[in-house]
């Protein structure tokens, strides 16, 4: 396990219940210290699920779904007022947490790219909220209504509720008084979603209605030894995948992590230097900023980059943006560089394609004009990624 500079054991008091005798509280310390450092820390499994394209096109309907919700990957990025999200229909990593007392149990997505936790409730008549689970608050014993509304844009649609605070559970953490959003309205989009609802992982500044985010009450409550959370994805399988809080686990990476320090304190956001395929560059000339997002499945870029990068690994993209490629020319198409505060990160051609029943695509997704880059899903299946709200870094290393 590596723990992070100017770390120490005394974090972990917290997690040590209180003995009678002296000899007895000397011998929990150690043992807590001892036991690899994880006492005070979670690790929550995530779920490689089917994806909402996927079920669409096993029903045969989405063409007609994509033109009537078009997928804006940077709507959640540039917005006015409240909090925006977007529909992606290729999001297929969720975990399961708890709220209230009994706890009742939610799928969420863990996004890097937005701040607030909101789940369905059973106030909520939207048809996505109909085929998901939703909370009810008199069901829990802990549950008060914080009597302040939230809106959270989408790219088509939104999702409209109160606000609330009750006791949140995620893995072996229970995080008091957590605040969070109770649905009543959601975008139509989310019925074809797995996930019940969002967690949001980035700073406060970008929460809606001012909520503080989960992560920030897990290290305002000293519930986590180290304040940063780590993103281990796979993508073999259903299983194996986690996120990690307060805990950077090595035995999701090899080599060493590079911390690269971030360029704004809002999402996570980096400069990146350029992209790279066979020592060309491709895109993001004289640098960009990027954010590691795992709320986005694809790497999204400008529009004239992403299809200079497309058109370099031989792929033909239609009118919705998506690029496709011959299933049998994967072994033989480059790898693309990423080149971070100094540091590559190298992506091999089998690593950024996919395949579903209509064929193979490519990973790179089409941003628009705006000149920000999302590293999703794509990107982190390659790179462990580390979130560390104590130095303000994310650090990357070769997923194991």
């Amino acid at each position: 396990m590596y723990i992070r500079p100017g770390f120490s054991y005394s974090n972990f008091t917290h997690c040590v219940q209180e003995e009678p005798e002296a000899t007895m509280m000397k011998w929990a310390v150690l043992l807590c210290a001892l036991v690899a450092l994880s006492e005070c820390n979670t690790k929550i499994s995530l779920i490689k699920g089917k994806t909402a394209r996927e079920t669409l096109m096993e029903k045969g309907i989405w063409e007609e779904t994509r033109l009537k919700f078009p997928y804006n990957p940077m709507a959640k990025f540039y917005q006015t007022g409240d909090e925006a999200m977007t529909n992606d229909a290729d999001l297929s990593y969720y975990g399961v947490i708890s709220i209230g007392t009994p706890p009742q149990s939610f799928n969420v997505i863990f996004d890097t790219g937005s701040s607030n936790l909101w789940v369905p409730s059973v106030y909520c008549s939207s048809q996505a909220c109909q085929n998901h689970a939703e909370f009810n608050p008199s069901q829990s014993s802990t549950f008060t209504w914080a009597n302040k509304p939230v809106s959270i844009q989408y790219g088509t649609g939104s999702m409209t509720g109160q606000l609330a605070y009750d006791t949140v559970s995620v893995g072996g953490i229970s995080v008091t008084q957590q605040i969070f959003g109770a649905s009543q309205t959601e975008a139509p989009f989310m019925a074809n979603m797995v996930a019940d609802g969002i967690l949001g992982l980035a700073f406060p500044n970008l929460a809606a209605s001012g909520a503080t985010p989960v992560f920030d009450n897990m290290m305002s409550q000293g519930l986590v030894s180290q304040n940063l959370f780590s993103v281990y994805l796979s993508g073999n399988s259903a299983e194996g995948s986690v996120v990690s809080f307060g805990d950077i686990e090595s035995n999701y990476y090899t080599g060493q992590i590079a911390w690269i320090p971030l360029s704004s304190e809002t999402y996570w956001q980096i400069n990146m230097d350029s992209v790279t395929i066979n020592g060309n560059t491709v895109a993001c000339s004289g640098g960009c900023q990027a954010i590691v997002d795992t709320g986005t499945s694809l790497i999204v870029g400008p529009t004239t980059d992403i299809n200079n990068m497309n058109s370099w690994v031989g792929a033909t993209t239609d009118q919705y943006g998506d690029a496709s490629v011959n299933c049998n020319n994967i072994p033989n198409m480059p790898e693309v560089t990423f080149t971070l505060n100094g540091n590559a990160f190298t992506i091999s051609a089998s690593a950024y394609t996919s395949q579903n029943s209509n064929g193979c695509m490519t990973g790179f997704g089409n941003g628009g004009t705006q000149q920000l880059w999302i590293l999703g899903d794509v990107f982190i299946r390659q790179y462990y990624a580390i979130f560390d709200r104590q130095n303000n870094y994310v650090g990357l290393a070769q997923a194991a």
